[in-house]
């Protein structure tokens, strides 16, 4: 590895959450599936840099201080003339979210932060034009001195033609290498297909680890190296809510990784495309131990290392 503890880069939005609990009660809190990623790994002891866009208002410096009270360094040019994003998330009696937002994504061209041997993608910012295209730059520079990972968090009310977005999510897997989706991601990309055929379909465009979260069943993994399909039960005790869950499990996804020496640097690449199912499980389990802290509390809480 080229050190220690690489620089992780995490390129998506921040918004706020107006979450509505099936009583009608509603609060604000920070959010946007990049963003929690980024406190995710902030809270795991990673040092990250977070590049998105916040407007200069009330709902911008709420989510900056959120940011940096976590240990999470904002690009400079992250801060821009639009009104900061929000999305008023809604939630059933089981728990469960569904979301309208109100985004802003103008993105400018990234210089990536020196000492940068990650960088982790997703959700919509990932494939909204304009600012996806400096995305796109941003990957493509980063696997020149590290790797890349990705979640693409499928939202079709704001991403529009799914025709369209597959085209762009599978731009993004050939460039990433470590790709976790959800059943619902999978469900609205490829109808009628079974994980299996989706893990070995993104395994052939170039990822060397893919994953697919499948809420109380857990999650399916496999790797590059072997055509088999791993299974690994969920962690969680009991289930307040499930926001953030599917992002708290790619922090510590990428966390294992990296503390494994599978991610962070150039050489990393290969070394995960060869690794086995067993190299890769304690990552995979890093996951489901964050994922289920997070589901047990209100909200998209990121547990800490001694709380695992």
């Amino acid at each position: 590895m080229s050190g220690a503890h690489p620089r992780v880069l995490v390129v998506g939005e921040s918004l706020v959450d107006i979450v509505t609990d099936p009583d009608g009660e509603t609060e604000e809190h920070v959010g946007g599936s990049p963003a929690n990623v980024a406190v995710g790994l902030a809270r795991l002891d990673h040092p990250v840099d977070f590049a998105t866009t916040l407007g200069q208002d009330p709902r911008g410096e709420r989510i900056a201080a959120h940011l940096g009270r976590h240990g999470v360094a904002v690009v400079a040019a992250s801060h821009g003339d639009d009104p900061t994003s929000t999305a008023v998330a809604t939630l059933d009696a089981t728990g469960a979210a569904t979301y309208e937002f109100d985004l802003y994504w103008n993105l400018p061209h990234l210089q990536l932060p020196e000492a940068t041997g990650h960088l982790h993608t997703g959700s919509i910012g990932a494939v909204l034009p304009p600012g996806s295209s400096h995305v796109l730059e941003a990957l493509e520079a980063a696997r020149e001195v590290g790797t890349v990972s990705y979640d693409p968090n499928i939202r079709p009310g704001i991403m529009g033609d799914l025709d369209t977005v597959r085209a762009t999510v599978e731009q993004i897997v050939r460039l990433s290498d470590v790709v976790k989706a959800s059943e619902e991601d999978l469900a609205l990309l490829y109808a009628g297909q079974s994980p299996q055929e989706v893990m070995a379909h993104f395994v052939g465009l170039g990822t060397g680890l893919a994953v697919v979260t499948q809420g109380a069943d857990g999650v399916r993994y496999r790797v590059a190296a072997d055509p088999r399909v791993a299974h690994a039960p969920t962690r969680a005790e009991r289930v307040v809510d499930t926001v953030g869950a599917g992002d708290s499990f790619m922090a510590g996804l990428i966390s294992g990784l990296l503390v494994t020496g599978l991610l962070g640097d150039p050489g990393a690449r290969r070394r995960l495309r060869e690794a086995t199912l067993e190299d890769v499980r304690s990552a995979v389990e890093r996951g489901l131990a964050t994922s289920g802290v997070t589901v047990g509390r209100a909200g998209a809480y990121a547990p800490s290392l001694d709380e695992l």
